[in-house]
């Protein structure tokens, strides 16, 4: 009997757990639809295990990998964290072949599926199509290729249905939001409204959602508004996700890069183009989505800094305990020239100390007691990986 490939599919991770069991669930649905794969599953960043992980201990049993990251655009994680991940994996394991699937992009299959959910979301039937305006609704990306992908979809959509209009909002990260959008379509006084998540679980982002819905409507009490149900599992997703594991193995080139904001200088991006300066970029981003801009120093910098508040609120919560452990583990593993642990005073987080920034990385950290001190060191000063509990500034 042939030895099953393995499939990594690979999720983007989330600190609420919900969303992580949701990917959980759908790749044990995806699997048992083709038991002629093994497959596993890891995580980019927020939850475990992690790429690089699941990589090392899929490797360890496995002689051929398709790597399939459950992504709808490439944007930085595709680009850059994957492609890192992938490189160290092959070598340390130059025994396996290793194939990389591509994200779902711009596909027919993805307006079928669209189509799909607005016609189960409930409405009003007295609401015809032609007087319904449709936002689909992204998440946001801090790569502008991804974003033109996400527009594409939305414009293709449009062209192929009966509503009124279909025009793109996001979530977060660019414009335009979704409350302008909200906004500027209530002027136009539809019967109704439409929001299609491009999302494909319901995480914190489909709660803020709901939330800037219910405000809306409270304003506008005479039009409609419905959301439909996100993406999720569907036999439509599944046969596209099933097309790029054959792709992979069929060696097509997964990482398209005519308009990537990394390898072509596009105007006002140009600090990112390049390979040291794309995998400077991605390092930072693996840590954090506010990524740290690099700077340069006059003298031989620390691999790490901590700063740690040591104003009044934050001592009362226990920072200079945290200090104290910080620099005593700094000193035991004899890491002096490599990571430096400093004072500050106020960090602009009254309340929720006690407060700490990792620099080069751009991490910050709130209600960092003297409890996670050993973790803080071993797993980010250490293990360059976030302590997500109390990590700060991270959009899910």
């Amino acid at each position: 009997m042939p030895v099953k490939k393995t499939v990594l599919v690979v999720g983007h991770g989330s600190r609420v757990q919900k969303s992580n069991q949701d990917f959980e669930a759908f790749v044990s649905r995806f699997q048992q639809l083709v038991p002629e794969y093994e497959m596993r599953f890891g995580y980019i960043e927020l939850a475990e295990p992690s790429i690089k992980k699941a990589l090392e201990q899929v490797a360890v049993d496995s002689k051929e990998i398709i790597i399939l990251p459950l992504f709808l655009f490439s944007a930085g994680h595709v680009k850059n964290d994957l492609p890192l991940a992938v490189y160290a994996a092959r070598q340390s394991f130059p025994q396996v072949t290793f194939h990389v699937a591509r994200p779902l992009g711009v596909d027919p299959a993805m307006l079928k599926l669209v189509a799909k959910r607005l016609d189960e979301a409930p409405r009003n039937i007295k609401h015809s199509a032609e007087k319904t305006v449709v936002i689909i609704l992204g998440r946001g990306s801090s790569d502008p290729d991804a974003n033109g992908d996400f527009c594409k979809v939305v414009h293709l959509f449009e062209e192929t249905s009966d509503y009124a209009r279909v025009v793109p909002a996001f979530i977060g990260v660019v414009q335009p939001s979704l409350e302008e959008t909200l906004e500027r379509i209530a002027k136009e006084r539809p019967e109704a409204i439409l929001i299609q998540p491009y999302l494909f679980f319901a995480g914190r982002l489909i709660q803020d959602l709901q939330t800037k819905v219910q405000q809306f409507s409270k304003n506008y009490p005479w039009i409609s508004v419905t959301v439909s149900a996100p993406l999720g599992e569907d036999q439509i997703l599944f046969d596209l996700l099933k097309e790029r594991i054959e792709e992979a193995e069929k060696g097509a080139r997964p990482f398209p890069c005519d308009n990537c904001q990394y390898r072509v200088p596009l105007a006002g991006l140009e600090d990112k183009v390049g390979g040291l300066n794309s995998l400077l970029w991605s390092v930072r981003h693996s840590f954090t989505h506010n990524q740290a801009m690099p700077h340069s120093h006059a003298h031989s910098s620390v691999k790490k800094h901590v700063l740690v508040c040591a104003n009044v609120d934050c001592v009362e919560q226990g920072s200079i305990g945290l200090i104290d452990s910080l620099r005593r583990m700094v000193k035991e593993e004899d890491l002096g020239k490599q990571i430096r642990v400093s004072k500050t005073s106020c960090l602009g987080y009254c309340g929720e100390g006690p407060a700490v920034v990792v620099y080069p990385d751009g991490i910050w950290y709130r209600r960092c007691e003297e409890k996670y001190a050993e973790e803080l060191f071993k797993k980010h000063l250490i293990g360059n990986e976030l302590v997500s509990e109390i990590v700060d500034h991270i959009m899910q």
